[in-house]
């Protein structure tokens, strides 16, 4: 089985971020940079079903120099070979150009599963997997938890709203975009270290690929969140107030 793995870079959890100087985008400069979450159960499910399938792993990565680091934090983790797509400017490439790129690359590849994380950590916007499935043509599943080959079949218990699961079965080839907590994430161990120093890295450009960045919309300006305090009162018997309190904390603290 051969699957394909798409893993984005992203600013460490922890960075200070400041709005750059055209108000467009972050300033990255002196950023630390770390794997999408996400991604990294993406790859951690590619892993283990290589193990218990055999096959191979492929971690596919779009980005500048600086995500060589992403890729052989990959391929310290087991992936067998990592292939990087090298643009310059990340941010000149929203969803759809960057699924056109991830496409056209899986395309060479003709992997059994694409396997992507649910969304970034830095956009947010959770597109890229199911866009790329619909350029390939392929079946595709989003909030995955749980993920069994059945032959030439895979089916996946997908997360919904309100603690529901629903379980779906498809045929393969297929994309599958990973919700985080679906395994336990593995460390790099010094052999697996070792060993991805000599592990093959394709080196792709988008005109390798025929593709160019052609944005679907333009960013025209990025702010950090505003701050303010605010008091509420809520009124009635103590359990219309506990009601109310619980529906505030869930809907817009969002911390339940």
């Amino acid at each position: 089985m051969k699957i394909v793995v798409a893993i984005k870079q992203v600013p460490a959890r922890d960075s200070q971020l400041q709005v750059a100087g055209n108000g467009k985008w972050i300033d990255e400069s002196g950023l630390d940079f770390e794997i999408n979450e996400p991604d990294a159960y993406a790859l951690e499910e590619a892993l283990q079903l290589r193990d218990a399938q055999g096959g191979e792993v492929v971690a596919l990565c779009i980005g500048p120099e600086r995500v060589s680091s992403t890729i052989r934090e990959a391929l310290a983790k087991g992936a067998d070979r990592a292939i990087h797509i090298a643009v310059e400017d990340p941010q000149a490439w929203d969803g759809l150009s960057t699924a056109r790129l991830l496409a056209a690359a899986v395309q060479q590849e003709n992997p059994d599963l694409l396997l992507t994380g649910l969304q970034s950590d830095d956009l947010g916007a959770g597109q890229t997997g199911v866009v790329a499935a619909e350029l390939l043509g392929l079946p595709h599943a989003t909030i995955i938890m749980q993920v069994e080959i059945q032959g030439n079949a895979v089916r996946v218990k997908r997360e919904l709203e309100d603690g529901y699961f629903q379980y779906v079965t498809m045929p393969l080839p297929a994309v599958l975009t990973i919700q985080s907590g679906i395994k336990k994430l593995r460390y790099a161990t010094l052999m697996g270290i070792k060993k991805a120093k000599t592990k093959e890295v394709k080196a792709l450009r988008p005109e390798d690929l025929a593709i160019t960045a052609e944005p679907s919309y333009e960013v025209l300006r990025v702010s950090a969140p505003s701050k303010g305090k605010a008091t509420v009162m809520l009124e009635g018997d103590a359990a219309t107030v506990a009601s109310q309190l619980v529906e505030k904390l869930r809907t817009e603290a969002r911390v339940l």
